[in-house]
């Protein structure tokens, strides 16, 4: 077996961001989390008071043999809307804001240059942060996995959060950036 890599992801609910990667040749695992804050171990309820500095994250082990990064960040970029400083869809606040957790300098300059491609791309600002991955902590079971395990309510929930339309709004259509 070849080696493996770790991408951390914020694209607004981790929910709809696991579910993104979930399927992708070479991922070997995504896990829905937390990232970024001030508080050790944090609680749903706890990030959701936007009172622990913590994004809502998806941590994805994966091949890098079988899926590059610059694979995982187009992946990325196609589902959030990048030019959204607030949160992502009608999710607002910190958690909910969008960023790249580097591990290490090649994915900080790979993420850096994916971000000015997107900006060109938008002809807009990208207020998505890169910012250097922090200790990541797994969300409770019943987030693992939800757009399988609830998908009545994770489908009702996204389409009703505008995502979809939104997202083809942004990239006319296109699934890749």
């Amino acid at each position: 077996m070849s080696a493996t890599a770790r991408a951390i992801f914020a694209g607004g609910c981790f929910w709809c961001t696991q579910a993104q990667f979930a399927e992708i040749p070479g991922v070997i695992s995504v896990t829905s989390g937390y990232t970024g804050g001030h508080t050790a171990d944090p609680t749903y309820e706890q990030v959701c008071s936007k009172k622990t500095g913590h994004y809502e994250a998806v941590e994805i082990v994966y091949d890098p043999d079988k899926t590059p990064y610059e694979t995982l960040l187009n992946i990325f970029w196609s589902g959030i809307d990048p030019t959204d400083d607030g949160g992502q869809f009608f999710d607002r606040g910190t958690p909910y804001y969008t960023a790249v957790f580097y591990t290490d300098d090649a994915q900080r300059k790979i993420a850096a240059a994916s971000k000015e491609k997107v900006k060109a791309m938008l002809g807009k600002e990208v207020p998505t942060r890169i910012l250097p991955a922090s200790p990541f902590y797994p969300a409770e079971g019943y987030h693992q996995d939800y757009y399988r395990k609830n998908a009545v309510h994770y489908n009702a929930y996204k389409r009703g959060s505008g995502r979809e339309r939104r997202l083809r709004e942004i990239w006319r259509g296109s699934v890749s950036t």
